[in-house]
């Protein structure tokens, strides 16, 4: 079965004003610019905005970070580490992009995986 090719005005969106503790999985687009402890597993797009700030592992098919991530960074596909993101922990994905002025503290590794993220 094909994957769906999901539409910028599918994303769900969790605000600058928005804490959230615990687990988060969603089959679609992400976008974050508030405040999560726990996980985050997306079987789309995950972006992480300026103001976002992320304690726990991400994993999505690509990933765009502006803010601040605090644990593991899984892409099947692409990670962008834009100019103000601030990333502390591992990062594992098929392509990497890290802008200038970008902080990277941990260890890469560019493979590739097959596996969906959803079974």
């Amino acid at each position: 079965m094909a994957r769906k090719d999901y539409h910028a005005g599918e994303i769900s969106i969790i605000s600058t004003d928005v804490k959230i503790e615990g687990k988060i999985t969603s089959k679609g687009n992400v976008r974050v610019d508030g405040s999560v402890v726990g996980d985050i597993l997306v079987d789309g797009n995950l972006t992480l905005g300026e103001t976002s700030q992320i304690t726990g592992d991400v994993t999505a098919m690509n990933l765009i970070l502006s803010g601040e991530l605090h644990g593991k960074a899984i892409a099947s596909e692409k990670i962008v580490l834009e100019a103000k993101s601030r990333l502390t922990g591992d990062i594992q994905a098929k392509k990497l992009v890290v802008e200038e002025g970008a902080f990277f503290e941990g260890r890469s590794s560019m493979t590739f995986t097959t596996e969906k993220l959803f079974n």
